[in-house]
This record gives C-alpha cells, structure tokens and sequence, in this order.
C-alpha cells in the first residue's frame, strides 16, 4: 500500500519567500546604515576641507561696504556725495513691509521657514531642469544663499562653490536672525546702476525714500536681483515691466496685497530714471575741499567706508552767497557789453521741439543760466525755446542793455531793435530775476566770497568761482592776488603798536623813489590823482590815500610791518621787502585776508579758519572732532570745545583799527554800505594797480567776509571798477541777508582808551578858538599834550607847511633811512629816495612808548601738541583739515 504525501505545496512556498524577504530586509537595513555613515563621512569630509576656505559670519557687518563719502553743512543737510558704489544702510524696521514681502514673493516666499537651505524649493528647481531638458528656469537659492554668495563668494558654476554657499547659509542662519538676514540682504543686495540695496535703489531709480515708494516701485526694485543689467528700468524697460508685473502677481497670490491694489499696480507706468545723488545747498568747493581732505587721510576707502563729514557750512548763508557773488559778475558783464550768442544753429523753418532739445542737449545750466534757441525775433523782443517744451519771450527792457562789447574798456552803441542783438538759430543764455526773464551770458570775469565767524574762525559760506561746473579752480583758496588797499589796515595797526594814533598827521602828497636798472622812477599815485596835503591817518584810511599809506610804512620800517602783518597769519616769505606792501604789492587769498580781518572783528585774537566739526565712520561712530582756537575776551570757560586763542594785537588796537574802518562805511570808499542801515560795520575797499583786482573786506563782531571780482588772467576790470563798484555790492547783498534780524552790536571800548576832543586839522587837543573839532580815542597816556592854535595852519604859524617841508605845494615827500622809526629800511626799489631823507614835523605822534602785546607766532595746527590743554572726548588722532592745498 503506497503511502500518502501529508505536505502542503503553497505553504512551503511561503516559507521560502519569507525567508528571502527577511534577508534582503537585512541586507537593505546593512546597506542603509553603511550608505548613512558613507554619506555622513563624505558629508564630514567635505565639510572640513570646505570649512578654512569659509569666512566668518561676523565678517557680514565688516565686509566691504562701499557706502560713498557724504559731505553735510552744520545743519546735517547733504552738501555732496563721492564714490563709485551707492549705499544707503537702513535697520530692519525702518524698511517697510511690502518691501519685505515684495523680495520674499520674488526671491524666497519659505524665507521665514527654512533653515537657509529650501530642500522644497531645490527640488522644484531640479525638476523644472528636467522638465526643461536641461534649461534653468527656477531657481534654488534662498535669500541666505544669495547673501552667502554676493558677500563672500565667487559668481563661477561650481559644484565646490554651490557646496561652500550651502554650508555657509546654514552657518549664517545659525548665527544670525531672520530680521537680521533681511536686514543684511537688502542693504547689501546689488540692484544696478552702482546701487547697493533698496534705499540706494529707490534713490537712484526713483529720488526718494523706500518709504515713499508705491507698490510698482517697491515691486520693481525686488525683481532686480535676478539680473540687475537684463531687468533695469532704464537700460531695458519691456523686460523690467516684465519681471515688475511677475513680481505683483506673486504677491498677489501669496495674498500680500489685495485684487484692487494689484490691478491698480499692475497698470502704473514706469516712472523710472536716474537720479543723482540730491543735494540740499550748492556747496561744491567746500565739499571738494573736504573730499581732498578725506582722500589724503583714507585714500580709496575714503569712498567705500561710509565716512560722514560734517561741515562748518551754513546753509543760508552759503545759497545767499551764491546768489550774491553770481549777481555781482551779472551786473559787472551788463556792463561792458554783450559778446553775443554762445553758437548759432541752422534751424528748419518748423523745426520740432525734439530736434530743439538734441540741439541744446549738450549744454547744462551754469550758475543759473539756461541755455535757449531764439525761434523768433520781432521789432522789439524775440521768442527763446528752452529745454523740455517751454518757451518764453524776451521784451526790450530784457535786452536793451546789449551794447556790442568791444573791450572791458569800450563798449558800443546801445541797441535799437532786437534784430541788432540776436537772430532766429542763437544759442543764448537766460536766467529769472525778479520773475521775469533777462537776457545773460555767462561771465568771463570771475569771482570769490568767503564769511568766516571771528570767534573761532569757522567757515560758514564759501564760494570759489560762478559755477563749480565751469570751472573747479577754489580761488578763494587757491587764487593768489594782489590785495590793493584792502591790506593797509594791517600797515595802520602796525603803525599804532608803533605808538602813532589814529589822530596823527601825516602828508599825502606826491613822492618818487629811483629804481635799480635805470627803470626811472616808482612814483605811487591815489586812485583820484589828486594830494590833499597833510591829514590824520583816520581820514587817510578813510578816503585810502595810498601816499599817506607808503610814508606811513616808511615811517615805522618795512621789516617792522612785515614782522606785524605776520601777527594776522600771513606768511613773512609771501610779503615783500618793500614800499610797495603798503599798497598790497603781495599776494594772498581772500581766505587769509578774512582770517586777517576777523582779528580785527574779535577783538585782537588769531584763529584759523575751519571748515570740518566732526567725522563719522559708519558703524564706528565719531572718530574726529575738530578743536578750534577760540577768541574769549575774558578767560575762557570749562566748557569751551577747543582752546583760547592767543593775541595778536591789544584790545585797544583791534578796537581803535574797527573804529577808523567804520569810517570808511560812514563817510570813506564804502559808503554805499550805508544802506544796511547798520551802525556795527566796518570794512575796506581794495584796488589794485590798473584795476586788475577790485575787493572789500567787511565785518562786525559775528562777521567777517571778503569778496574779490577780476579776471583769472589778470588784466584790466575797466573804468571805474574799483572795489567801491565791482566787489562792495556783493558783500552788502550777502550780508544784508546774513546780518538780518541780529542786533546790533555795540562797540565797548577797552578800560585803557579815553576820548578826547582835538582840532581835526592838526590832530593837537582842540581849543575854543579851533576850526572843526572832532573827538578821538587815545591809549591813556598817550594822548596829545600841545593844544592846536586858534589859525592853526596858516601861512606862517607853527604848524603851517614851509618852504621845503612835506605838503607844501610841489615838494614831494620821503622819509628815508635815518630818520626816527625807520630802522633803515630800503625803498620799494633798491636806491636812494629823491627828496629829502629828514622825517617832517607833519609827520606827528603823541607818546614815545610803544604798546606791549603778545607778538609770539601764533601755533599752526600741527604743533598743537605739549601744550598743557584739556582734552576732547577721545577720537581716533587724524590731523585737522589745513594745509597749502586745502585751506591755506
């Protein structure tokens, strides 16, 4: 009997599979864990070999900034900008929320979910790639990777640097805040056209604030990053509006902005173009000067460190005096004549306005001044096309006074009809005065005004030419010219330390020297051509009797002046050994001459001027503070910030000098200044020889300013350009301005000065029986002794000009080597006077004992160490902006 199999076949087959399944379980489990730790390995590797090649997170506030140099007047408002790269660094509240979310629904809308790397959205990435047969179309970045990369890495396609902008994302988010990457990104972020994050951006794009933005501006800015070149509104606008709407619609469907406020951006037209950096007064040779300044201390990184320079500059009065000296050139060009239009075009009869703007697209504004084509010319007016569609009309009174110039001597006949001044096709200038237009040309004569504050020398208004865009050339830095009579103040206090009054008598009358070489004789002239025979040295500065002024320097000795002059801050190698310097034969720069004038202003102290408060580092703070010498009357408080400014003349001569320039106001050369109705002025006109060079130095106690008019190429002003005409306008126009609503300043006299009444005509104490009586200042002490007698000055009495003696009619006068006070000193020309070498009893003063002051140099800012004074709040130590090519 066979016997039966008990065995079920598809239980057995079971078995098997289960026993092969749990093998290859475990082999899948082997494999897994080994796979893990490879990669683990190979993760590690990568990592250590990567890691010394990364920087350092900390290094994202240190990296290269490029935030551009900015100059700002003491009020904080921007003067200038200088650099390559625009930056405009914003803290993460001051940028608004839709900014935010306008980059998070371009960029990377998990920003605030992942860990620096977006595992979802590298994965949507690569299969786009797929999709697209190998083409990029989406991009795997988050905003920490872009940062990664832009800051510290390489732009090449690598697979070590996409490793190394993994790695160090995750490091940054690890480190640093969500708020604090945004923060970062979108100051950083490069957006085109030299423009570093969105407040740059905004900026340059659209002249405002992010804040300011609209939501398709805002959107715009966030759909750059992508490609700044390919996506730019100005180079190329389709693909711009392009990426802009893409933008909107993503923030639409993350629900950021509303249907309504989408379609209303959606339909919004690009407004954008470049706007230059905005400044907020025209304050050029200021700002250059401190650029240079700033380059010499920094170099390069001058403009990429975010340095913040704050200026001494007033913004009033700095926009007053570019308006005073640009109308004081005007008025000066009106009158010599017009050299007619700057080109001529041949015009189509129906030319249109665009053919118009590409014939004045070359030209800018200068000074105010913009350029125009005449369209039409009628009897009595013409029409002029300005640039950008506008047009205006010229009538008579706008151009009549268009003589031809001929020569800044000679003009030609005035007008009669339009058609004799301009044609259809000129190119001419205009500029508004009073509301209504006037024909102009830009001047060739130039200009210089500088405003100092004499108390420590600060520069609060400085303008060095008509247009900084016509010419860079600082002249009141820069420019060395001849003072004229603007210098004889210095020579007149010299004379008073000498222990001559302002009540001394000296002759103006006619004088020659011989010169070496056989060049004949140096005979110096007044303006007038007239000599007024003896007068006291008040009236002789007042009237700027340049007779009086050379016996004046003669009289007290040539290296005595000069040793004086020293006292104001003008250098002894640039004053010349001669008769002439008191006439102004040196040459300085109306920033000196100021300088020297606000000695006169505070009382007798020496300051430099200054033009830089403070510097500011971004991200360090202050770390420079300027120190500036300080005039104090009294002693000088604790909480100065700088240090007492040392004498250089007495309070009694600072005094005695501001009384006698007042007169120069009141009734001398400067009369016209009569009009500010202030009684606290003081001031001298100064011309030179040929009238090369017209000037009027001016102040009062809160004041000083110089203004000068002449040619760069020094030739003739014309007739009658004197200081009184060409340059005194333009100081009253400033300070009429400036001075507004102040009080008036009244001047005390010093304790050691009396008044006492003397005879005007011979400076001795007055009499009952004495002619004009006027009463005079005098050092205690000093005071004339001899009182005048009733015919004074009479033929034959005491003080009556003899045969021979200075101010008799046809006797010049010279007072040479020998006589009392001269020291020996040479005449302007190496020979021997030609007149009499004996000192005239004209020639008068009242006490023997000269005054005593502090004649020590004063220290330049250099040597400012060793001195026992008390420090500032302790800053980095750089030296203060002063040097030939800067300031002095």
């Amino acid at each position: 009997m066979a016997r039966i199999n008990n065995r079920n076949p598809d239980s057995s087959g079971l078995k098997k599979i289960l026993v092969v399944a749990t093998r290859a379980f475990s082999m899948f489990v082997v494999l897994t864990i080994l796979t893990s730790a490879l990669l683990s390995m190979v993760a590690l590797g990568v990592y250590l070999h990567i890691t010394p090649d990364l920087p350092l997170t900390e290094d994202l506030g240190s990296s290269e900034k490029s935030i551009p140099l900015r100059i700002y007047s003491k009020e904080g408002k921007l003067i200038g900008e200088f650099g390559d790269k625009r930056r405009s660094p914003l803290e993460y509240k001051q940028v608004p929320q839709q900014m935010i979310n306008a980059f998070i629904s371009a960029e990377d809308e998990r920003f605030f979910e992942h860990f620096g790397v977006d595992y979802v959205g590298m994965s949507r990435a690569l299969v786009s790639y797929i999709k697209n047969r190998g083409k990029k179309k989406q991009g795997g970045s988050t905003i920490t990777m872009q940062l990664a990369r832009n800051l510290f890495l390489t732009s090449e396609k690598t697979i070590r640097r996409k490793l190394l902008e993994i790695v160090l994302a995750v490091r940054i988010e690890r480190e640093l805040s969500k708020k604090q990457i945004m923060k970062f990104y979108l100051n950083k972020i490069y957006l085109g056209k030299q423009a570093y994050g969105v407040q740059a951006a905004a900026n340059i794009y659209y002249g405002k604030n992010v804040d300011k933005l609209s939501i398709a501006q805002t959107a715009m800015i966030a759909g750059l990053p992508k490609a700044p070149s390919n996506y730019n509104p100005i180079a190329n606008p389709k693909r711009a509006l392009f990426r802009r709407d893409y933008v909107l619609g993503r923030m639409y469907d993350l629900d950021y902005i509303k249907e309504e406020v989408y379609k209303k951006a959606i339909n919004e037209k690009i407004t954008a173009k470049i706007h230059k950096a905005v400044t907020e007064s025209e304050a050029p040779y200021i700002a250059e000067m401190a650029r240079q300044y700033m380059r010499r201390q920094f170099g390069n990184m001058a403009y990429r460190n975010g340095y913040k320079v704050y200026t001494t500059i007033s913004l009033k009065l700095q926009d007053t005096g570019n308006k005073s000296l640009r109308n004081a050139l005007l008025q000066y060009d009106r009158r010599h004549g017009y050299r007619g239009p700057e080109m001529h075009k041949n015009m189509p009869v129906n030319a249109s306005n665009a053919y118009r703007d590409k014939e004045l697209s070359s030209l800018s504004v200068i000074g105010g001044l913009l350029p125009g084509i005449i369209t039409t010319v009628q009897q009595k007016s013409v029409t002029v096309y300005l640039k950008g569609g506008t047009s205006i009309e010229l009538d008579w009174a706008a151009m009549k006074w268009a003589r031809k110039f001929i020569s800044t001597k000679r003009t030609g006949r005035f007008p009669r009809t339009a058609s004799q001044i301009l044609k259809v096709g000129d190119i001419i200038r205009v500029h508004e005065e009073n509301g209504k237009w006037i024909l102009a040309q830009i001047p060739t004569v130039s200009g210089a005004l500088v405003s100092i504050r004499p108390k420590d020398g600060a520069i609060l208004a400085m303008v060095g030419g008509f247009d900084f865009r016509k010419s860079k050339f600082n002249r009141v830095t820069q420019a060395k010219r001849q003072p004229g009579s603007n210098f004889k103040p210095f020579i007149y206090s010299a004379a008073l330390k000498k222990g001559f009054s302002p009540a001394s008598i000296f002759p103006d009358t006619q004088i020659a020297y011989e010169q070496d070489g056989n060049r004949g004789l140096w005979s110096p002239r007044n303006p007038d051509g007239k000599y007024l025979g003896p007068m006291r040295l008040r009236e002789a500065l007042a009237r700027s009797r340049n007779l009086v002024a050379v016996r004046v320097l003669q009289e007290i000795g040539i290296g005595y002046g000069i040793d004086h002059a020293a006292n104001f801050g003008f250098a002894k190698t640039q004053l010349p050994h001669a008769l002439s310097l008191s006439l102004g034969s040196a040459e300085v720069t109306p920033l000196q001459l100021v300088a020297g004038y606000a000695v006169f202003a505070n009382g007798g102290f020496r300051v430099e001027p200054y033009y830089i408060t403070r510097i500011d580092e971004y991200g360090k703070g202050n770390i420079y503070v300027a120190e500036p010498w300080i005039a104090c009357q009294k002693k000088c408080g604790k909480d100065i910030k700088g240090y007492p400014a040392r004498r250089a003349i007495t309070a009694a001569n600072a005094f005695l000098m501001t009384s006698m320039m007042k007169d120069v106001i009141t009734r001398g050369t400067a009369r016209k200044a009569l009009v500010l109705k202030r009684s606290d002025l003081a001031g001298k006109t100064g011309t030179t020889n040929d009238q090369k060079d017209a000037w009027f130095s001016g102040f009062n106690p809160d004041l000083a300013t110089t203004v000068w008019v002449g040619f760069d190429a020094a030739k003739n002003l014309g007739r009658g350009e004197y200081g009184g005409k060409a340059a005194l306008p333009m100081w009253i126009n400033f300070m009429r301005v400036a001075l507004k609503g102040k009080p008036v300043r009244r001047l005390k006299p010093p304790k050691n000065l009396i008044r006492v009444r003397i005879d005007a005509s011979t400076g001795l104490l007055a009499r009952g029986s004495s002619g004009k009586v006027v009463t005079e200042y005098f050092v205690k002490g000093r005071q004339p002794k001899v009182a005048s007698f009733e015919n004074a000055g009479a033929p034959g009495s005491p003080n009556a000009p003899g045969p021979g003696a200075p101010g008799a009619p046809g006797t010049p006068y010279t007072s040479g080597p020998g006589s009392p006070g001269a020291g020996g000193a040479p005449s302007p020309f190496p020979g021997a006077p030609v007149e009499s070498r004996r000192t005239p009893n004209h020639v008068t003063r009242q006490g023997s004992t000269p005054e005593r002051f502090d004649s020590r140099q004063h220290p330049s800012s250099s040597g400012r160490q060793g001195s026992s004074r008390r420090a500032l709040p302790p800053v980095r130590q750089i030296p203060p902006p002063g040097s030939p090519e800067g300031v002095f």
